[in-house]
């Protein structure tokens, strides 16, 4: 064979895989053109997620075709207004886009507190005798026991009180003597019982001190025997007839709780047997660690189960009102503005900054931005941000805002 016709071989071998090159690029292209479903192909992006981009079709060290990334050039689509998104329908879809109405709800907001069981301030009771003597018999000696108004607690001796007794059989009869004597012993709280005795001419050694309440004695430093100065508190008795809730209550959430609002109450040790109470007081003072406010709640203790420093649980329902809300998965929260996004149709949204009020019932209220009827973007929203570079559009979107 002469070197002009090996020569001619090769050129014709190399013209044809030229064209076999050629055709098989052109078929990728055709194949990638068809994948944009009309469309133009931009470029082709590595398949494993790398930096890597191409202009023409090709494979990357695994084997695996590069991606074709397509671009809108079909006029009969129309270009996205200014401050919005545009998402493929067929995006849309895979990425599971939902949404939902904007519309008018009577929302009600339930606070929720820790609180613990206390006596009521206003039915404690001491006992402190305003003269000095001896404890001679104590008739009620455990913390706990319960007592009745009148029942003797201990019996005492007083050399003062029996001089005053003694003062006053001597003045009786005597105008104005007596009056005098009767007015010291009353000065010192001295029992009905004995001021009986006294009338019919006795003068009793020991004095019994009776109960001045219906009660459970919660402190009892009173000992047989002991002597004890005017002023000591040797009992102090409860009425735990009532019980105050005292309930540690968020800062936030102070704006939807107000005076008589009801609540409803669970006694850990009773989960089961729920109370109701309304709210009697909120005191003046936020906690400056804690951040909390307490309120207090005034619930009936009839049978005496509910004993100070228990734990409960307060649910107090605060109605808000009837106002334009969204679900709270509609919301992207920057920290320094609230945006959803608006459905325009056709894969259109429009990034919306909003104004927004309470939180209610997995809704949030909406003061301004949006209007009834509108839909916006419940499930997705971030998928959205990631897929058509949404924070670009915010940025356009709140250029205007100061800094």
């Amino acid at each position: 064979m002469s070197t002009d016709r090996l020569r001619a071989r090769i050129v014709l071998a190399f013209l044809g895989f030229l064209a076999a090159f050629s055709l098989g690029a052109i078929a990728q292209a055709q194949a990638a053109n068809d994948a944009c479903k009309g469309g133009k192909v931009k470029y082709y992006r590595n398949p494993m997620g790398a930096p890597d981009t191409s202009p023409v079709p090709k494979k990357d060290s695994m084997g695996m075709d590069y991606i074709p990334v397509c671009t809108d050039d079909n006029p009969a689509d129309p270009a996205p207004a200014a401050g919005t998104v545009k998402i493929s329908l067929d995006k849309v879809q895979r990425l599971g886009v939902r949404s939902a109405a904007v519309e008018e709800r009577a929302l009600s907001r339930t606070v929720r507190a820790f609180a613990t069981l206390q006596f009521d301030e206003r039915k404690q009771y001491v006992v402190a005798p305003k003269f000095g003597g001896w404890i001679e018999k104590l008739l009620v000696n455990a913390t706990g026991d319960p007592v009745r108004r009148g029942q003797t607690l201990f019996e005492v001796y007083s050399p003062e009180l029996n001089v005053l007794q003694q003062e006053y059989l001597v003045a009786r009869g005597v105008q104005g003597r007596q009056e005098v004597a009767d007015n010291r012993l009353r000065n010192l709280d001295y029992p009905p019982a004995a001021f009986d005795k006294l009338r019919r001419g006795e003068a009793p050694r020991i004095i019994d001190i009776p109960s001045p309440v219906n009660g459970t004695v919660v402190e009892k430093k009173a000992i047989e025997g002991a002597r004890f100065q005017p002023g000591d508190v040797l009992f102090r008795v409860v009425d735990t007839s009532t019980m105050w809730v005292m309930a540690d209550v968020y800062e936030q959430d102070l704006a939807f709780v107000k005076v008589g609002d009801s609540a409803r109450i669970t006694i850990n040790a009773w989960p089961d047997r729920p109370m109701t109470g309304k709210v009697a007081y909120i005191y003046p003072s936020v906690g400056a660690k804690s951040r909390t406010a307490r309120l207090r709640i005034e619930v009936a203790n009839p049978d005496g189960l509910l004993r100070a420093d228990m734990a409960a649980t307060v649910e107090i329902a605060s109605p808000i009102g009837k106002a334009v809300a969204v679900p709270e998965s509609a919301v992207i929260d920057s920290g320094l503005r609230q945006v959803v996004l608006v459905e325009r149709g056709q894969g259109l949204y429009e990034p919306r900054r909003v104004e927004l009020g309470a939180h209610a019932g997995g809704y949030v209220q909406v003061r301004a931005g949006l209007a009834a009827g509108e839909r916006v973007v419940t499930s997705a929203t971030f998928l959205i941000d990631a897929e058509s570079n949404l924070r670009a559009a915010l940025t356009a979107f709140t250029a205007g805002d100061g800094q």
